[in-house]
């Protein structure tokens, strides 16, 4: 199965950014969340994989080969929820950074739009549980990219006002939460949601 991720052949731009609360930023840019770091400690990349987290397309691949093989290794250990199955839908896992820049990633499989019977409820359950994970992990910095957009098919507005909607439950949890989405339609609507939900800087 194929990457949930939407690419990964993004430019990365200035962007844009707002205030979450007085001690949390979120910052939008639109380029290579692998190679993304904000100080390779305390930092984490949330990949965007499949139930069997073993790798795949888009930016799931992207990822893997830019962490090297250990990542695979690493995903290969984590017990399994179910026969096959590392990450059910909406859940997430935390590995070592290996090659990337940032310390660490963030797995979550988020949901397929077209065959989930609840496909929002699926999509603020990645997110939020990468955030518990983050914050479990004493993670500062975490950059996230379109989860479930592209080969999974979430409408990329919907998925971004779920996106920002969601974060907003952590407003004091990090120094700074990141969208950095590969395409420029995942930019222009995590933009569009940040402005209706969020206080720009």
């Amino acid at each position: 199965m194929a990457s949930s991720g939407g690419g990964d052949d993004g430019d990365r731009g200035a962007g844009v950014e707002f205030e979450l609360s007085p001690s949390t930023l979120v910052k939008i840019v639109r380029g290579k969340i692998a190679q993304w770091s904000v100080d390779g400690s305390s930092d984490a990349i949330v990949n965007p994989t499949n139930e069997r987290m073993l790798g795949g397309g888009g930016t799931d691949g992207a990822i893997h080969r830019a962490a090297g093989p250990q990542l695979r290794e690493a995903c290969y250990k984590v017990p399994e929820a179910r026969p096959g199955i590392r990450c059910p839908t909406g859940e997430a896992r935390i590995t070592p950074g290996f090659k990337l820049a940032a310390s660490h990633v963030i797995l979550t499989a988020g949901p397929v739009y077209a065959s989930h019977h609840d496909p929002k409820s699926a999509l603020e359950s990645s997110y939020r549980n990468c955030l518990r994970l983050a914050k479990e992990n004493n993670i500062q910095y975490i950059a996230f990219p379109a989860i479930s957009c592209g080969y999974f098919g979430y409408p990329f507005d919907d998925a971004a006002k779920v996106a920002v909607s969601t974060i907003k439950e952590f407003g004091s949890d990090f120094k700074e939460i990141h969208f950095v989405p590969a395409a420029a339609a995942g930019y222009d609507a995590l933009v569009k949601a940040a402005n209706q939900l969020l206080i720009k800087n």
